[in-house]
C-alpha cells in the first residue's frame, strides 16, 4: 500500500535587491535671476576688422567716456554714445607706431592717453589732437604694461619683460625710480584708489608685488604668491584688497591682513586673461545703493562676474573666440571684451527702461536682488526631458558613463561606406601624409589599394604622384610608397605618356629619387671614411 505523506511547505527564498534611489528631477539650466537678466540686457554690438588681437582696453574717467583699444600698431577711440546707433566705426586712430601696442591707459582727467609697445618706448598723446606730447625709452626690453595712478597727474608706472618696474615724472620727461624685485616678466600692474603712492605689480614669476614709491630702498613692502604666472592684477575699491588672475583663478588678497588670501575663483577652464571691476545698482527698502563685482575673461571664452561679497559666480557668458581684455566704463552703462581674433563686443544697456509688472526700474533698470521663484518643470516643456543632465553625482549615487562620440573624418566615412576611391583620393587632397599613409595601409589590408589607383582619372592621378614624389624617399614612409611607386608606373604608363603634366610629375619623382641616391652614396663614402677608425679606437 502506498504510503500517504504529507505535502511539505515550499520554503520561501528571499533576495534584497538594491534599489537606485530616485533623484530629484532639477532643469537643466535655472531661471535667470534679476542680475543675471541685468548682465544680459547689454545690447552687444560687434566691431569687427581690427586686424589682430585687441591687447589691451581702458575707458576715459571723463564724460562721455570714449574708450580706446589698442591692437596690432594701432589705437582707436570710440564713443560709446555711437553704439546705440549701430556705428561701430572708430572716431580716431593713432598710428604713430613702429611695433605693436601692448598697453594703454588714460589720465584721471581723460585729456591725455599714455601707449607703450613692444620696442620698449613708451609715449603720451593729447587725446583731442592725437599729438604725441611725450616720449620715455629707458626700458631694454618690451614694455607689457603702462598705467596712470587714480590721484596723480604727473607720474607715470611701467614694467615689461626686463622684469623692471619704473616710476616716470611725465611733465620732466624723465625716469624716477628703477624697482627691482621681480624674477621674470612684469606683466601688469594697478594703481591704489585711495593713494597715489601706492601701487601693485603681477608678474610671471607667480609674485605679486606692493610698491610704495617714498619707500628708499626701492623695495616691495608686500609680497604674495599667486601660483601661477599673473596675467592681471586689480585694486578693489576698499583700497585693502587686490584680485589676481593667473591660470584659471581669480584670487583675492586682504594687503591690510598682511596679504592673507581670502577667496579663489576657479570657474574657467583656461586661462584667465584679464579682470576689472564692474558695478550694479541695487535696491533695498526703496534705498539705491551700488554694488562692485569682478568681471574675469579667459582664453575658454568666457565672461564671468564674481560677487566677491557672497563669494560666488553671478553670471557667465560665452563668446565665440578666447578673449583678451576686458574693461566697464565709469557710468555703469557699457562693456567691452576684446578677442584675439580683433573683434571687440562692446555692450550698451540704456538710461531708463521699464520693468516688467508695470514698475518703473531705475537709473539702470535694475531691481533689488533677490532669490526668484522656482518655476515648477512639466512634461510638456522641453527642458523636462533635459533635466538633470547638468547635475554632478553625490554619495550614492549610480553613474552610468557615455562614451562621447567620435567625430570621423570625411576618408573615415568614406571608407565605412567602401568608397575606396573617393577616400583616397579626399584623403590626397588634404595634405596630410600621416593620414595619406593610414589610408593606403587600410587599403592594402582590404586589397583594394592597386584597384583604387587602376580608377582614377588624370587628375587623381596628378595628386597621387605629386604626394608619391614628396615622399617616397622618406625613411618613415619608403618601404610602401616606394613599392607603390613602382606599380602605379607599371599600371598607369600608357596614361602618363599622352599627358604632359603627368610626364612632369614622373620628372618630379625621379629628381627626388636621384637626390636621395646622390645622399645616401654620399653617406656610404663617409661610413667607409668612420668605420676604420671607429675599429682602431676600438682597439685602444
Amino acid at each position: 500500500m502506498a504510503e500517504i505523506r504529507a505535502e511539505e511547505p515550499a520554503s520561501t527564498i528571499s533576495k534584497t535587491f538594491l534599489i537606485k534611489p530616485k533623484l530629484k528631477s532639477k532643469p537643466r539650466s535655472l531661471p535667470q535671476t534679476p542680475e543675471s537678466k541685468y548682465w544680459s540686457s547689454f545690447k552687444s554690438t560687434k566691431i569687427p576688422n581690427l586686424v589682430s588681437s585687441i591687447s589691451s582696453l581702458s575707458f576715459s574717467p571723463s564724460p562721455p567716456h570714449l574708450f580706446a583699444a589698442a591692437y596690432s600698431t594701432s589705437v582707436s577711440l570710440f564713443s560709446p554714445l555711437s553704439l546705440s546707433d549701430g556705428d561701430v566705426s572708430p572716431s580716431s586712430t593713432i598710428s604713430s607706431f613702429s611695433d605693436v601696442v601692448s598697453s594703454i591707459s588714460f589720465r584721471n582727467d581723460g585729456l591725455l592717453l599714455a601707449a607703450s609697445d613692444l620696442s620698449g618706448l613708451i609715449q603720451v598723446f593729447d587725446v583731442k589732437t592725437r599729438t604725441p606730447l611725450r616720449r620715455l625709452r629707458s626700458h631694454t626690453r618690451p614694455v607689457r604694461f603702462v598705467k596712470y595712478p587714480v590721484l596723480d597727474k604727473l607720474h607715470l608706472l611701467s614694467g615689461g619683460d626686463d622684469a623692471v618696474v619704473k616710476f616716470w615724472d611725465v611733465a620732466g620727461e624723465s625716469l624716477v625710480l628703477d624697482l627691482m624685485g621681480h624674477k621674470d616678466y612684469v606683466r601688469c600692474s594697478d594703481c591704489s584708489p585711495v593713494s597715489p603712492d601706492l601701487f601693485v605689480t603681477g608678474s610671471y614669476d607667480h609674485t605679486v608685488k606692493v610698491w610704495d614709491v617714498r619707500v628708499e630702498n626701492s623695495r616691495s613692502v608686500l609680497e604674495v604668491n599667486h601660483g601661477k604666472p599673473v596675467e592681471d592684477v586689480i585694486y578693489l575699491p576698499s583700497g585693502g584688497l587686490i584680485a589676481t588672475a593667473g591660470g584659471n583663478s581669480v584670487k583675492i588678497w586682504d594687503l591690510i591682513g598682511g596679504g592673507r588670501m581670502v577667496y579663489s575663483m576657479e570657474s574657467h577652464n583656461k586661462t584667465v586673461t584679464s579682470i576689472c571691476v564692474g558695478r550694479v545698482r541695487k535696491e533695498n527698502d526703496g534705498a539705491e545703493s551700488m554694488e562692485d563685482r569682478i568681471l574675469s575673461v579667459g582664453l575658454d571664452g568666457y565672461m564671468k562676474v564674481f560677487d566677491f561679497g557672497n563669494m560666488k559666480v553671478t553670471h557667465s557668458m560665452r563668446f565665440p573666440a578666447p578673449l583678451m581684455s576686458v574693461t566697464f566704463s565709469p557710468d555703469c552703462r557699457t562693456r567691452v571684451i576684446g578677442t584675439s581674433n580683433g573683434i571687440i563686443f562692446a555692450g550698451r544697456r540704456k538710461g531708463k527702461e521699464n520693468v516688467e509688472s508695470g514698475r518703473v526700474g531705475n537709473v539702470l533698470g535694475f531691481e533689488s536682488i533677490s532669490e526668484p521663484e522656482r518655476r515648477v518643470l512639466r512634461p510638456t516643456y522641453f527642458r523636462y526631458f533635459h533635466r538633470g543632465q547638468s547635475e554632478k553625482p553625490t554619495e550614492g549615487d549610480y553613474l552610468v558613463m557615455r562614451n562621447k562620440k567620435i567625430k570621423l573624418a570625411e576618408h573615415d566615412k568614406l571608407l565605412k561606406k567602401f568608397r575606396h576611391k573617393d577616400a583616397l583620393v579626399s584623403v590626397l587632397s588634404r595634405k596630410n601624409r600621416e593620414n595619406v599613409v593610414a589610408v593606403m595601409e587600410e587599403l592594402v589590408a582590404r586589397k583594394k589599394l592597386l584597384k583604387c589607383v587602376s580608377n582614377l582619372d588624370a587628375d587623381e592621378l596628378g595628386l597621387l604622384l605629386t604626394f608619391l614624389s614628396k615622399n617616397a624617399t622618406m625613411p618613415r614612409y619608403s618601404s610602401l610608397l616606394m613599392g607603390l611607386t613602382k606599380k602605379v608606373i607599371e599600371m598607369r604608363v600608357e596614361d602618363i605618356r599622352n599627358s604632359d603634366a603627368l610626364k612632369g610629375h614622373i620628372r618630379n619623382l625621379k629628381r627626388s629619387i636621384e637626390e636621395e641616391l646622390r645622399i645616401q652614396h654620399s653617406l656610404q663614402e663617409i661610413q667607409g671614411i668612420i668605420s676604420p677608425l671607429l675599429r682602431i679606437a676600438g682597439r685602444r
